[in-house]
């Protein structure tokens, strides 16, 4: 069953996030297995307090445990460290099929 990794993160310095954390990320997220099918600035939250004109990630992946294997790897942990100061980030995983019936 595919699982899916949405980050929500709230950008102090969008250039050196994405120069830097930004690149180093996407290349393990191929490396792993997961595939970006949403990214992009400016989400508008319409309940809670986290989110409003934060940019949103949403990756699909072969499974949870190929996520594990990602967010765990050394590889990873060097990476996160990348985004130190530059972001406050949410990060969620949840399991689900392909498509959902009846969403296209």
């Amino acid at each position: 069953m595919p699982a899916y990794m949405i980050v929500t993160a709230a950008i102090h310095d969008r250039d050196k996030f994405v120069s830097g954390y930004g690149a180093a990320a996407a290349a393990l997220i191929e490396k792993f297995g997961g595939q970006y099918l949403l990214r992009g600035p400016g989400a508008e939250c319409l309940e809670g307090d986290f989110g409003d004109g934060a940019s949103m990630v949403i990756s699909k992946w072969p499974d949870r445990d190929a996520i594990k294997a990602f967010w765990n790897s050394p590889e990873y942990a060097e990476a996160k460290k990348l985004r130190d100061g530059l972001a406050d980030v949410q990060v969620l995983v949840i399991d689900g099929p392909d498509l959902i019936p009846g969403s296209g």
